[in-house]
């Protein structure tokens, strides 16, 4: 009888390849995961500056509709802006929760006044023009 010498050759990856590749994979996660997490609090003062630029536009926009009005050119409501708490009403659904605004700064009619809108939650603010508006 013959022998036949059958030399099988295995391919495939050690298991020192193996943890080699995580523990490289773990480190890359350690030092990415910071970074994912502090994207929560820039998207927190993105959002607060975001919602305080719509304020400002929406005070610019009630401030040329009280001007149009005062010229009889239009029959639109003017929302009365005396100071920085009124700039909730000139947002559709008023200031979202978790948001204050700074009602102890007064604004004269048709002059501008510095707001700061705060984010209770996480303390961010911005500050933004209003324009006062007395129909």
């Amino acid at each position: 009888m013959a022998r036949h010498s059958l030399s099988k050759q295995q391919s495939g990856f050690t298991l020192i390849e193996l943890i080699a590749v995580m523990v490289i994979l773990g480190i890359l996660a350690a030092t990415a995961v910071p970074k994912f997490v502090d994207l929560s609090d820039e998207a927190q003062t993105a959002a607060t500056s975001a919602l305080a630029g719509n304020m400002e536009s929406a005070s610019a926009l009630n401030h040329a509709v009280d001007i149009a009005a005062e010229a009889n050119l239009t029959t639109d409501t003017v929302e009365t802006v005396a100071d920085c708490g009124d700039g909730s009403n000139l947002l559709i659904s008023g200031l979202p929760a978790g948001y204050t605004l700074d009602a102890a700064v007064t604004i004269g009619d048709k002059v501008t006044g510095s707001c700061i809108l705060t984010h209770t939650a996480s303390a961010d603010t911005a500050n933004f023009a209003m324009i006062g508006a007395v129909p």
